[in-house]
């Protein structure tokens, strides 16, 4: 009789947590077993190239799934190199003692060819989440007698002698737990559940993963001429893997198509991506990969439910569905997967270590998808404007976050709508034709290209022929005052106090003007009461008698921004109402101050609603200027 050994008290302890915390998915139990037995296959291929007394290929090797519905059991079985008795007390007996990790550590061993998946000897144990019983009946290559291991979890485990007649390899039976209320263990020997499970995490193992799939058919004569119809079943040995990943394939060997068609079945796109990018790198960040730049956004993409990430394979093996840490936020619709060796794994393939190696590729990932980007803005202009107009805004929300600390790697991708082109550009585009006494980039901010192209504070740059960019969307002008600048040229906005464009004379006429106006400027800042800084006589008016503009940090879009915000803080920009003084408006104004300074107050008020429309902000008290407008209409005076 088998004697009952135990297990160390540290390792009952690992076990338990493992079972019970470490695996986020019962499932990927599966995926463990399956990798540890393409660790034993490529174990016995590297001694068959040095040992012909191995007598097998690669292609010789596979690995084997049953589904033992009588007895509720998942068999597993590989003609791998097997395990000794001692193996399979250092292997399975010492919870965390990994011989795939010593493998790949020995010094001897040199293939490049021979990936070993499995570092941790904790993946085998994961198979106690779905099992009351586990057998191992293993005989190594060279050895003469085969071993039976069993365990029913952290109570210990038997080793005995066994025998295999089907020659050298492990054979893993785990007899599934009983179903419960929440859980039903036996959906695990249902075959759409071992092909689904096999295709989602192990696809890409570069052994033949084979099954015994039942179909249901037709029985002849039967169904047809008033027959009852019959089934029965036949049974065919499948390869349920595809083995090879189209991502470690020369680019040369693939075709769009096949890449369109990979990226719609894999992350379930009706759509053919805007881009593909297929990346190859050996070094410091070594790593296979294909990212992909969808050509319309998900449903929830500008939502908090937005899960960012890319798939995660270590050899192969799915790691991670979403691995956010490769992906940063401003490039988060870039969907695809990266496949690395390289990756530093701790007990479970689930959870990554936060190690260099990982933000080595995180880094490189970012640089490809920058220069790719760029790339497309140079050589596929109506490709990129189509990417920017569905994804730019993330782009300029990476500008703004972090205060400004990605501005750099993303300004030469950023693109506004241009005054004169009337389309996109780019900034190295406006600044490349700026005019030769052009001090500034001038932007316009508003809801939409005619508003801001209708603003009245456009008129005077527009009058000196310089180009002007219009800000759309809220976080643009966010952005471009993070950006400050771009090849040395200042940000400033048509609504900024000084625009600095009118020569000595004119400056000088203007003062003197604004002097003479003084004390009615001041009754009209009285008159509102508080909603203004300061009336003051515009130099940039041309037809419109008023405009309301700004001064400090915050613009009227950005004081609408924050106003749509939750827990709202009342953030104000500091107004200035502007008077055309070439606008027959203005000698009203000074009249009605010379007679009648109440009128005059009625005016300002009037004036200032009527500057807040063009702005598109809300009218303060619609009630009042209803019968100030009112009263206008009936003066007979």
């Amino acid at each position: 009789m088998a004697e009952t050994k135990q297990f160390k008290a540290e390792s009952k302890r690992l076990l338990d947590m493992m079972i019970n915390s470490i695996y986020t998915h019962k499932e990927i139990f599966l995926r463990e077993i399956i990798s540890n037995a393409s660790d034993a296959m490529d174990k016995l291929y590297f001694k068959s190239l040095t040992d012909d007394s191995v007598g097998m290929n690669r292609s010789d090797f596979f690995i084997k799934i049953e589904a033992d519905k009588d007895n509720g059991a998942l068999v597993i079985r590989d003609n791998g190199i097997g395990m000794t008795k001692d193996e399979l007390e250092n292997n399975l007996g010492t919870i965390a003692n990994s011989g795939s990790f010593s493998f790949k550590n020995d010094e001897n061993n040199t293939a490049d060819d021979v990936d070993i998946i499995g570092q941790f000897g904790v993946g085998f144990y994961s198979a106690f989440m779905v099992a009351k019983e586990v057998q191992v009946r293993t005989k190594a290559f060279g050895s003469d007698q085969a071993y039976l291991w069993k365990s029913e979890g952290v109570d210990g485990y038997t080793i005995e002698e066994c025998e295999k007649n089907d020659g050298v390899g492990t054979e893993v039976r785990i007899i599934l737990k009983d179903d419960t209320d929440d859980e039903s263990y036996s959906e695990f020997l249902m075959q759409w559940k071992i092909k689904s499970l096999v295709k989602k995490y192990s696809d890409y193992i570069h052994y033949p993963i084979k099954f015994d799939m039942e179909h249901d058919h037709l029985k002849e004569g039967t169904g047809v001429d008033d027959v009852p119809a019959e089934y029965e079943t036949t049974v065919e040995t499948e390869t349920l893997n595809s083995m090879t990943p189209l991502w470690r394939k020369n680019k040369s060997e693939v075709t769009e198509e096949e890449y369109n068609s990979f990226y719609k079945e894999k992350f379930y796109d009706y759509a053919d991506p805007l881009k593909c990018i297929h990346v190859k790198t050996e070094g410091t960040a070594t790593y296979d990969g294909l990212l992909y730049i969808p050509a319309n956004a998900p449903m929830d993409f500008y939502t908090k439910n937005y899960e960012k990430g890319l798939q995660l394979y270590s050899s192969g093996v799915l790691i991670m569905d979403k691995c956010s840490d490769l992906i940063p936020d401003h490039f988060c619709f870039v969907r695809g997967l990266v496949d690395s060796q390289d990756l530093s794994l701790n007990i479970s393939r689930e959870m990554l270590q936060h190690d260099r190696q990982l933000k080595l590729i995180a880094k490189s990932l970012e640089k490809t998808i920058k220069n790719e980007l760029k790339k497309m803005l140079t050589n596929e202009r109506e490709k990129y404007e189509k990417f920017w107009k569905t994804f730019g805004m993330q782009i300029k929300f990476g500008v703004y976050n972090g205060y400004g600390a990605n501005k750099e790697l993303l300004k030469d991708l950023l693109m506004f709508y241009s005054s004169n082109e009337k389309k996109l550009v780019t900034l190295d585009e406006y600044v490349s034709r700026m005019k030769e006494d052009q001090k500034y980039i001038y932007y316009a901010a508003a809801e939409t290209v005619d508003k801001a192209d209708a603003l009245p504070q456009t008129e005077v740059v527009k009058d000196k022929g310089y180009e002007i960019l219009y800000l759309t969307e809220n976080v643009d002008e966010f952005a471009v005052k993070i950006l400050e600048s771009y090849e040395d040229k200042q940000f400033k906005s048509v609504s900024d106090a000084d625009l600095d464009l009118d020569t000595p004379e004119e400056k000088e006429e203007f003062k003197k003007l604004s002097e003479e106006s003084k004390d009615m400027l001041e009754e009209i800042t009285k008159a509102l009461g508080g909603k203004i800084k300061s009336a003051k006589l515009s130099e940039r008016l041309k037809s419109h008698p008023v405009c309301i503009t700004n001064e400090g940090q915050i613009s009227l879009e950005m004081e609408k921004t924050f106003a749509q915000m939750p827990n709202d803080q009342n953030v104000k920009a500091e107004k200035v109402l502007e008077i055309n003084p070439n606008h027959e408006i203005f000698g009203v104004l000074k009249s009605l101050y010379d007679t009648d300074k109440t009128k005059l107050d009625d005016y300002s008020k009037i004036l200032y609603t009527q500057a807040l429309l063009i702005e598109g902000m809300p009218v303060e008290d619609p009630l009042e200027f209803s019968n100030l407008v009112c009263g206008l209409m009936v003066d007979k005076k």
